[in-house]
């Protein structure tokens, strides 16, 4: 069997990693299964150096498409272009795409025109919020694939609910916790550590990217001011994008308790999220890892598409209205925020799951 992996941006590669070390262990055990890895370009990453491919045992793409640049049209256009003649040059029985982003839905798309088969990764998971471009890519693709494999129940009820059929839904497990699993160990001090004298349980962390909490002035100025009030003295790294940073220095924002720094490893970033007191984000995949490694989470969004991590998990959605950032601060750092369990299957083998359903078909 051959398999093509897609990936597009940085998260991707974390998601797919684990599946090709699952492949090379069926390999190992004499099974018949071969993949080629297709990074389509579609973000470019410094931070995607040697050093990330190794800190994290990621294999290199076979090729890059080179993708990226443009609006959401003009990537989507250049991608089905460039994937169309990478696999009518190196044929497949199976196109695995994972998450959302739109590498997602275009390679999705261009297998199907050619009838190759579709498995996606991450499948089934619903914000339910149209003007979010990830829901749009999640949708479109589940419209057209074969196989899904699943993070949690829910995903696979929303799927039944759109009229796919039972045995083409595969309950598997989270591939960003195999990752999360695998590395865990390896987690590495920032040089913040120690430049903060910064101890374990004594700081927060924050991430905040999205275009609806960072893109308007007033509205990023008053979730700053209000974070920056209420954390008493407590101090809060923030590993903050170029653009968003450019923003906040516009709108002359004075801050006591933030500290911002360049955008983390993985490797870094997650040994600050382990020793953390909490973290406050507008990330859906943050939301799970801090599920995963029990520390309480603050979701400043109005939805997720991965509401396990509320249900049974350390997150809490407390919206974009910044005036909820006190209350909920004051729950989380007076030590009353609430005990979190692991949902069921993330325990680092779901890249194994999806293997063997793989060998299966």
């Amino acid at each position: 069997m051959k398999v093509t992996l897609i990936a597009g941006a940085r998260p991707n590669f974390m998601k797919i990693a684990p599946i090709i070390h699952a492949i090379k262990k069926a390999q190992d055990e004499g099974k018949s299964i071969h993949y080629r890895l297709v990074h389509t370009g579609q973000h470019y990453d410094e931070k995607m150096s040697e050093t990330f491919f190794r800190q994290l045992n990621i294999p290199h793409p076979d090729v890059n498409l080179a993708c990226g640049g443009g609006s959401q049209a003009e990537q989507t256009a250049a991608i089905l272009l460039a994937f169309e003649k990478e696999v009518l040059a190196h044929p497949t029985d199976l196109v695995m795409v994972v998450g959302d982003v739109t590498s997602t839905m275009a390679c999705s798309i261009v297998a199907k025109k050619l009838n190759i088969k579709v498995a996606h990764v991450e499948a089934g998971i619903r914000s339910w919020d149209r003007s979010m471009p990830e829901e749009i890519n999640r949708m479109l693709t589940d419209s057209i694939t074969d196989y899904f494999f699943t993070t949690s129940t829910l995903a696979g009820e929303n799927l039944l609910k759109e009229g796919h059929k039972k045995e083409q839904i595969h309950f598997v497990g989270n591939v960003m916790i195999d990752t999360l699993r695998a590395n865990e160990s390896r987690f590495q001090q920032p040089e913040v550590w120690n430049e903060l004298d910064l101890k374990p349980k004594h700081y927060l962390v924050m991430t905040m990217h999205r275009p609806a909490n960072v893109d308007e002035e007033a509205k990023l100025k008053e979730f700053i001011e209000s974070i920056d009030q209420n954390t008493n003295g407590m101090p809060v790294i923030f590993p903050i994008h170029p653009r968003t940073k450019g923003i906040l220095e516009k709108a002359g924002i004075q801050m006591k308790n933030i500290y911002l720094v360049e955008p983390l490893g993985y490797l870094e970033f997650n040994y600050l999220v382990k020793h953390a007191k909490g973290v406050l984000t507008d990330s859906g995949g943050i939301t799970e890892e801090t599920t995963v490694m029990n520390v309480p989470c603050i979701t400043l969004r109005d939805n997720t598409e991965r509401p396990e991590t509320i249900d049974i998990g350390t997150n809490e959605l407390i919206g974009t209205n910044p005036k909820k950032i006190k209350p909920a601060l004051e729950k989380l750092l007076s030590g009353n925020w609430k005990q979190g369990q692991i949902p069921e299957k993330w325990d680092g083998k779901a890249a194994e799951r999806i293997v063997d359903v793989l060998l299966e078909l």
